[in-house]
């Protein structure tokens, strides 16, 4: 059996900085690896996930320069946890934004696992002729089955009937018709204690359908008070607004990605975003490498996941 990739080593930034999109925003980013190398920029999870210093490390850094920044809400990026003037289409073009006055380049591989894969979908088919390829993991396409998936009996509460009774026990009975209204009440209340209570309990339901067996430090990184209110709050406020796409949108306009060379990497037992999603793209989007690691659940960080996404961005830079 081939032996498989794993991290480059730790590398720290040669430049960082806040970028001013506007609407209030400032966009915390950071440039890595070789400056006259090849140009990529990575785009994390959530909604209201964060950058962090091993997501540059899925690159080679002596031929990547590599753009990781945190998004509108996001780690450290500010006003923290907003959810003004922040959908997926002022992500795009804060994204533009990046490219033309920070990374400065003309076209770019673009890199992004579970939200980050619907942004780089959304960013691609707004502004292809930016894009030199794409690589992605965990597809989620924000159609209405997805979205039941992870919010309604049925779905993920199939796999786990303990966890669910936590994640919908919270909420009254009388108001589980629609779980995620009932916690975006709670998420936006006035009331300090109730919202980090409900942000700790969203984030917890997702931390247990992202790995593939139980990890007590996924669990504490997705309920610490701090990051678990921008996880929930604007992943609550995504989910509420369907990604502000149409139904069926990212897979009607896939044909716009046919030019593009791109790879996806899928966990087999993702219960967080299913492989169902990631079939159709490569169905419609048949450019695109199709990975299904069979071992695989959600996170970068698992093995064979990793294994394909490096093995990804090493073939992109010419290493294979």
């Amino acid at each position: 059996m081939t032996e498989r990739r794993s991290l480059y080593p730790p590398i720290l930034p040669y430049d960082s900085g806040h970028l001013d999109v506007g609407d209030g925003h400032s966009l915390y980013w950071e440039l890595c690896g070789n400056p006259k190398g090849k140009p990529v920029v990575f785009l994390h999870g959530g909604p209201g996930g964060a950058s962090s210093p091993d997501h540059r490390r899925q690159f080679d850094p002596d031929r990547y320069k590599i753009l990781v920044f945190d998004q509108r809400g996001c780690g450290k990026s500010t006003p923290f946890a907003s959810l003004d003037t922040n959908t997926t289409w002022h992500l795009v073009e804060d994204i533009e934004r990046l490219r033309t006055q920070v990374a400065k380049v003309d076209r770019w591989m673009v890199f992004g696992g579970s939200w980050g894969s619907t942004l780089a979908l959304a960013y691609a088919q707004k502004h292809p002729e930016r894009v030199t390829e794409l690589v992605l993991r965990g597809i989620f396409l924000f159609q209405q089955y997805e979205l039941d998936w992870l919010y309604k009996e049925g779905g993920a509460s199939s796999v786990y009937p303990d966890k669910w009774e936590a994640f919908a026990g919270f909420i009254p009975e009388g108001e589980r018709g629609d779980l995620l209204e009932a916690y975006r009440k709670r998420l936006t209340s006035d009331d300090e204690q109730l919202r980090l209570a409900a942000a700790q309990t969203f984030s917890a339901w997702e931390a247990n359908t992202v790995t593939l067996l139980p990890s007590a430090q996924v669990m504490e990184e997705f309920t610490e008070p701090h990051k678990a209110v921008a996880i929930a709050r604007i992943e609550n406020h995504y989910m509420i607004h369907k990604g502000w796409f149409e139904e069926g949108q990212l897979l009607r306009d896939a044909g716009t990605l046919r030019g593009i060379p791109g790879v996806i990497v899928q966990g087999r037992h993702d219960t967080c975003t299913p492989p169902r999603a990631a079939w159709a793209l490569q169905q419609a989007w048949p450019q695109a490498e199709l990975n299904i690691v069979p071992d695989g659940g959600h996170l970068y960080s698992e093995p064979g996941i990793l294994d394909g996404l490096i093995r990804a961005t090493d073939r992109f830079v010419g290493k294979a």
